[in-house]
């Protein structure tokens, strides 16, 4: 280890840095000179555990010198007891000698938490700790003051000590936290307290390091004008610490002394620390009218403008710097009530049913009231307080606090509602639904664009209703106060006591023009509600003259379906379909509507007629599978929105399958408006929910559409549907070799993409490889491009079963399920995503089965559509009929098929491929579990093991409730998912590889 070997003495020289560690260099006497760093090292600090004995210490070179560097938290723990090489004789040089010498001193302090945070420190913004002076002995203060013979090896020993302190006490995360929490005032912050003319005793009682032995604490003191006076006047006072509520006041001699009377025992303290108060007050409350003096400081009366700056700003400063503020005992109550903005309603506006109230856009007249305080002004009162310019006025013998900065706010708002119009239904309902909180806003409408307001401070506007207004929006939000109605009189139907509710719903909503949203389970019959509400409209017409009429619109697949609905529950309605290329145009079509009750067209005949459909004002609007509407932005959506009619209805089963933009879209549609523009939507609801997921803002968006939305699910109590059980189970199959080694294939491409490509071509990228993967968990042949098998005809030879199915684990296991199922009798509708995927299931079933396999996607015609429909229901219908021709096996595309139809006939439901969002699945098993079945409904979800539909199915599961909560998202999160993310969603787990 060392040079000489015979050499047993070393002199080790100590240089102690600005920042407290320590550069030690060790040498032989002479002439056998240094010893090298590593030689110094592994000697000097071979017991020496804290640096894993000098493995971790560092080198240093000064002038060819090495030195070995001891970090600043571990001089004062190893100097204050080295353990050393006893075979080596050693000898300390320089700064090393004498922190030999003062180190056990200071351990101990460190130890004993003998040591306090430095104020020099505190006000240069840094934290530090000194030994505290007060608890060392007169002979302990003798020795390091002996030692510490000059102030530069002082500063640089205090930094050593601090961070002695650092590392023995608060080293810790938990300890440094816990630091934080109890001295919070010990930490600099962009306030930083202003500590002029405070000794470092002071600070140390203020923080709260030291307890203040005096048994009083001085305190300033605002006094009000009596009744007869018109100033207001500041005091020093001391407070009895023992009994808070006596006070003595202090008053100034013009020799500077404090004069008053107090208990005994004060005076001592208070003639040493007085003109420190003063001092320090003086630089706290500067001011021209105090002239420098602490006299002028109590002398000098103040006017409004000076207590009012006295009780909103100099009473804090005095605050953030420690002192005690005793202040009006009103102004407490008036500080924390930030003044209200109210709109009360006249007693005769708004209106009960058949009244004048007519739509979200009605207007109501109203008064202005506003509370500042406990006290309640009229709008005329608020003004002629507003227009004496004062901040502080005495009101109805009590003071009332008038903050310019408030105040302007209350003026604008007042002044952006037209006082000569009045409020609309739509604002007095969202500020009675949201009780004033983040409701309806002019501010924020007005200064959309601006950033620097305080939206937390704003004047909030609040609604007082009258009666009627009470009883109308009681209706609203519960059901339950709703009028109930008598079932028309047309009606072929008996109605279930909750679709009667439904109905009167929709006919209530209907007096107000308030658009609704029947948003009922699939199966629970939206359609029948809807009819009894369209001939309630006809029964209830006066006069002569036939009104307008209504439209639903609704999607190709179910047009046949509305017709015989309404043939069958009201044969009274006239109905005219408008669809198909002999369709009417012009005034030829507007003639033939009037004659109709009801217009009956699809989405997309709706956006090919638009100028057409808008020259008719509706009697309603109805949108049946309303989600159809849900991206806003497509011309689909935007025409639906563009026709006018008196009352808008939407049904769907899923008000939401993605996103809240969805919900916006729907709210649109039949309230416009109402959930404001798009881009205010996603700035207040959209981003707190589905991002944040704030409570608050799901609560409030809840409150929201709670009126105009009717949810009913097939498993509420109050429903008792008695439909029997649907039991749902997951197959899960292997991929073949050969889909395994495409599968991989195509996520190595993906992956190799993702280090070149960057936004949109990135989440394209992802998308299509998404689709690719999907595909290839169904058969190869999807993704390898071979032609898919059509119908046969009757010359064609037939299909090489084994070789198809043997490509698939998939289609192998549904194929024998179906086998099974078929020969006891039973039917099953069978859904894909993909037209190829399903043009195969249809060929292999038919030729495997040796019957007629029906195959519905959104090329199907509508009449064969039809025709499919009630050939497979046939077994509903008609279950005497013969076997031979009635199909048991339906295969549908979910986009096409998974909406709007009744197949009761079958009770198996087999979902071949999976779809993001679960709603979207129940959707379509409920084409088959919805009233009139009698079977129990076995649900099959096939899943191929190890990819990414094992994973997303897991999701799936997490997800389910997010419809209810106001909460989704679609497959788009997927392209924002790092590559590495995507790499462990997307990469196959070969061990499930068959």
């Amino acid at each position: 280890m060392m040079h000489n070997r015979t050499e047993r003495k070393i002199y080790v020289r100590g240089l102690l840095g600005e920042y407290g560690d320590v550069l030690l260099h060790g040498y032989y006497a002479a002439p056998n000179g240094s010893v090298s760093g590593i030689a110094l090292k592994h000697s000097l600090f071979a017991w020496h555990e804290a640096s894993f004995y000098g493995t971790e210490l560092l080198f240093h070179t000064l002038e060819d010198i090495e030195a070995v560097v001891l970090p600043s938290e571990m001089v004062i723990p190893y100097f204050a007891a080295p353990k050393l090489l006893n075979h080596i004789e050693w000898e300390w040089e320089d700064d090393a000698k004498r922190l030999l010498e003062l180190a056990p001193l200071l351990a101990r302090q460190i130890e004993e938490k003998k040591y306090h945070p430095s104020f020099e420190a505190h006000l240069a913004d840094k934290l530090e700790w000194v030994w505290d002076e007060d608890s060392l002995s007169s002979e302990e203060r003798a020795s390091l003051e002996a030692a510490a013979t000059d102030n530069e090896f002082l500063v640089k020993l205090r930094a050593a000590f601090s961070a002695g302190v650092f590392s023995t006490h608060y080293g810790l995360p938990t300890s440094a936290g816990d630091l934080r929490r109890e001295y919070p005032l010990l930490f600099p912050n962009k306030n930083k307290l202003d500590h002029a003319g405070m000794s470092e005793n002071d600070w140390l009682v203020f923080i709260g390091w030291k307890a203040d032995n005096a048994p009083f604490r001085p305190a300033m003191q605002l006094l009000e004008p009596g009744e007869q006076e018109d100033d207001w006047r500041i005091r020093l006072v001391l407070q009895d610490k023992a009994e808070e509520s006596a006070i003595f006041p202090a008053r100034l001699a013009a020799t500077g002394e404090l004069l008053g009377t107090w208990p005994e025992g004060w005076s001592s303290y208070i003639s040493q620390r007085s003109g420190q108060w003063l001092e320090r007050l003086l630089a706290l409350l500067p001011d021209d009218r105090f002239n420098g003096s602490p006299r002028d400081l109590f002398a000098e009366p103040m006017d409004d403008e000076a207590a009012w700056r006295f009780l909103t700003t100099d009473s804090q400063r005095l605050l953030a710097a420690g002192w005690q503020v005793l202040l009006p005992a009103w102004w407490e109550t008036a500080s924390r009530k930030k003044p209200r903005l109210r709109a009360q309603v006249g007693a005769g506006e708004g209106g009960r049913a058949g009244g004048s109230l007519f739509g979200l856009d009605s207007l109501i007249d109203f008064n202005w009231r506003i509370a500042i305080g406990d006290v309640d002004l009229s709008e005329a009162e608020f003004a002629e307080l507003v227009a004496k310019g004062a901040r502080l006025v005495r009101f109805r013998g009590q003071w009332i606090q008038l903050d310019p900065a408030l105040l302007a706010q209350i003026r604008k708002a007042m002044s952006s509602v037209d006082r000569r119009q009045g409020l609309s239904f739509q604002q007095i309902l969202q500020l009675h639904l949201l009780g004033g909180d983040d409701g309806w806003d002019a501010q924020r409408e007005e200064n959309e664009e601006e950033q620097d307001i305080d939206w937390e401070q704003r004047i909030r506007l609040e609604i007082e209703l009258n009666e009627h207004l009470t009883e109308l929006i009681g209706q609203l939000t519960q059901q339950s106060e709703q009028p109930r109605l008598p079932v028309p009189l047309g009606l072929r139907a008996e109605l279930r006591s909750y679709q009667q509710e439904g109905y009167a719903w929709l006919s209530f909503l209907r007096q107000f023009g308030l658009g609704a949203c029947l948003a009922d389970d699939m199966g629970l019959g939206k359609t029948v509600q809807l009819i009894a509400y369209l001939l309630h409209i006809q029964e209830s017409a006066a006069g002569p003259e036939r009104p307008m009429p209504s439209l639903i619109v609704c999607p190709t697949s179910v047009l046949g379906n509305w017709q015989k609905e309404i043939s069958r529950f009201a044969p009274s309605l006239k109905v005219m379909l408008h669809y198909g290329s002999k369709r009417l145009s012009g005034e030829e079509f507007t003639e033939a509507a009037r004659q109709a009750d009801i217009v009956l067209t699809s989405y997309a005949t709706c956006s090919l007629d638009q100028e057409t459909l808008q020259e008719v004002i509706w009697t309603s609007i109805s949108l049946d599978e309303a989600q159809n509407i849900k991206n806003a932005q497509t011309k689909q959506s935007l025409v639906v929105r563009s026709l006018q009619a008196r009352h808008r209805i939407a049904l769907t089963g899923t008000p939401i399958e993605n996103r809240l933009s969805e919900l916006w879209s729907l709210y649109d549609f039949i309230n416009p408006g109402y959930l404001g523009s798009s881009r205010e939507f996603q700035q207040r609801f959209a981003v707190a929910v589905e991002k944040d997921r704030d409570e608050q803002s799901t609560a409030s968006l809840q409150k929201l559409i709670k009126p105009f939305m009717l949810r009913r699910k097939k498993k509420d109590p109050a429903i008792q549907l008695d439909l029997p059980d649907k039991n749902e189970m997951k197959t899960y199959v292997h991929l073949t070799a050969e889909q395994g080694a495409l599968y991989e294939q195509t996520v190595n491409e993906l992956m190799e993409k993702m280090k070149m490509l960057e936004g949109i071509e990135r989440k394209g990228a992802i998308l299509a490889a998404l689709t690719r993967l999907k595909q290839l968990c169904d058969h190869p042949l999807l993704l390898t491009k071979e032609a898919v098998p059509e119908a046969p005809s009757s010359e064609e030879k037939p299909l090489d079963i084994d070789a198809l199915v043997g490509r698939s684990s998939k289609l192998e296991r549904l194929l024998a399920m179906v086998k099974e199922l078929r020969e006891e009798g039973d039917r099953c509708l069978i859904f894909t995503q993909y037209i190829g995927m399903g043009n195969m299931l249809r060929r292999v079933l038919e030729q495997e089965l040796a019957e007629p396999v029906l195959y519905l996607n959104g090329s199907t015609p509508k009449t064969t559509r039809d025709r499919m429909i009630e050939q497979f229901q046939s077994a509903v219908a008609e279950p005497s009929s013969s076997e031979e021709n009635r199909p048991g096996v339906f295969v549908l595309s979910l986009k096409a098929g998974g909406v709007g139809l009744n197949l009761t006939a079958a009770n198996h439901v087999f979902h071949f491929d999976r779809w993001w969002n679960p709603a979207v699945e129940n959707q379509a098993t409920d084409r088959a579990y919805r009233m009139g079945q009698t079977r129990d409904v076995q649900v099959h979800k096939f899943i191929a093991l190890g990819t990414l539909e094992e994973k997303i199915d897991e999701m799936l599961e997490s997800k389910q409730q997010l419809s209810d909560n106001v909460v989704s998202s679609s497959e788009g999160w997927i392209t924002e998912l790092s590559t590495e993310e995507l790499q462990d969603l997307f990469t196959l787990r070969r061990d499930l590889v068959g």
